[in-house]
């Protein structure tokens, strides 16, 4: 991640930040809420996942770990592992968690 997208992550953290903090002041005074809405753009992958990886994807969703989604798949867990690393990089997700929710942001998995 360079300087430049740091920054855009920042700013939209402050202006999120801001809006959160007015519409908070608001319901204290009584004034009903809004709801504000993360409309952060979604990047282009660089390389969409295979079959296999949105298969093993959702079944991280269902809560399977690496062992029985081998079992389910019918393949060794260093295989899995694999996928795993793949789905990651090319969603560009911090974590098992967060390639979830960049595949249903996504609409990769339901």
């Amino acid at each position: 991640m360079d300087a430049a997208e740091r920054r855009e992550i920042l700013n939209r953290y402050a202006d999120h930040t801001r809006r959160f903090d007015e519409l908070a002041s608001r319901r204290k005074t009584g004034e009903t809420a809004e709801v504000i809405p993360f409309n952060a753009p979604l990047r282009e992958l660089e390389q969409e996942p295979t079959m296999r990886e949105v298969e093993v994807l959702q079944l991280i969703s269902d809560g399977l770990v690496n062992r029985e989604i081998g079992q389910r798949l019918f393949l060794s867990e260093e295989t899995v592992k694999s996928h795993v690393r793949h789905l990651l990089a090319k969603l560009q997700a911090r974590s098992r968690a967060h390639a979830v929710a960049v595949g249903f942001r996504r609409g990769i998995i339901a």
